[in-house]
């Protein structure tokens, strides 16, 4: 596939993850779901290279992270890395990165990734990526859904519509995350699906559709391409980037956009949101715990416990009588969370951040 690039998005944060997850070193460059060695981004970069040579992958970021994610992906030319000066949403990083494949290969089609999923099934993934491509390569926008195994209301959804080539649909329509009721509605009608952030399209399309519905948006990339060309880039894009209107590229174009398609895909696939989701895709013990090597565990059932300090040898662990529970420690901070409550993990960010404690941020 000589024309295909893929774009990772990784410039999340990631607060349900703390005290891992800190402001120089966010979710996705962590080992939080798979491979216990495996930062996220790692893994989304490696289960692409059977589609996509190295130096068609490109990395968008916070220029505060520039240095942090290419230690993670060391196979990754340095030029590959688009570092973004202020946060602005995905519309803004999904044009920028467009913009600047288009300018080396005319003949594009891209890919656009979340660092921080996890897939079970890469081959099967692999197969949906590949059916996608060959439809955005038609000239379509097109995204991924995922089959609901559940009545999900974390999730937006994207019902379908007729079907066109290639086992893909046409979208009928975005939907915003659901009631419980509705969401229920949803899986039993067999309709709708997951939407998980995966956009697929060829530079040309995408720029004449942020040019009919984000017109602010255009004009700002129209004066990068312009500097680009007299090698002024990197100075315009700290000048104008921050400028651009901050909106999602879902909220900002694909609910617009006309010829909207998406293509189901069912190969395992969890959006890594919370330590309950690490826990989940965890090996665990007869007991469902996902523990340390060596742990003593005595009537202790479905915890979760991640030792991330630099201690050497590593210290001995040992649950007795506890249940469901996630505890993570790292140099500086250790936190215990019930794992039905592990999205709240987020409100102890909130509160250091109030105590004006940004070293633990």
């Amino acid at each position: 596939m000589t024309h295909v690039h893929v774009v990772i998005l990784a410039g999340g944060s990631g607060t349900r993850f703390w005290p891992a997850s800190r402001r120089r070193m966010p979710k996705q460059l962590l080992p939080l779901a798979g491979a216990t060695d495996e930062p996220l981004i790692a893994a989304t970069v490696r289960r692409m290279a059977p589609l996509v040579a190295s130096d068609h992958v490109w990395i968008s970021t916070g220029t505060a992270l520039v240095d942090a994610t290419v230690k993670a992906l060391p196979g990754i030319p340095r030029e590959n890395f688009l570092a973004e000066p202020i946060a602005r949403n995905t519309a803004p990083c999904i044009g920028l990165a467009s913009a600047t494949i288009a300018r080396s290969d005319p003949d594009a089609v891209v890919a656009v990734l979340p660092a921080d999923h996890f897939i079970r099934d890469e081959a099967a993934f692999r197969e949906v990526v590949e059916r996608a491509l060959r439809i955005a390569r038609e000239g379509w926008l097109t995204t991924v859904g995922i089959v609901p195994t559940r009545p999900e209301t974390g999730y937006g959804y994207i019902e379908v519509g007729d079907p066109i080539s290639d086992g893909g649909h046409a979208v009928k329509r975005f939907v915003e995350k659901p009631t419980r009721e509705r969401a229920e509605t949803f899986v039993a009608e067999g309709r709708h699906l997951w939407n998980a952030g995966m956009f697929f399209f060829r530079p040309q399309v995408m720029r004449s559709a942020i040019a009919e519905h984000l017109p602010d948006l255009a004009r700002g990339l129209d004066r990068i391409d312009a500097a680009a060309a007299q090698g002024e880039e990197g100075r315009v894009i700290a000048e104008v980037f921050p400028t651009l209107p901050s909106i999602s590229i879902d909220k900002g174009l694909m609910e617009k956009a006309s010829k909207i398609a998406v293509v189901p895909g069912r190969f395992g696939w969890n959006d890594v949101g919370s330590w309950e989701v690490t826990w989940e895709m965890s090996d665990h013990d007869d007991s469902g715990n996902a523990v340390p090597p060596d742990t003593v565990v005595i009537d202790a059932r479905n915890n979760l416990v991640r030792d991330l300090t630099g201690a050497n040898p590593r210290k001995r662990w040992a649950l007795v009588g506890v249940s469901d529970l996630v505890i993570v420690e790292t140099d500086d901070a250790v936190l215990v969370v019930p794992r039905d409550r592990a999205q709240d993990v987020r409100l102890v960010v909130d509160a250091l951040s109030h105590r004006g404690e940004t070293d633990k941020l």
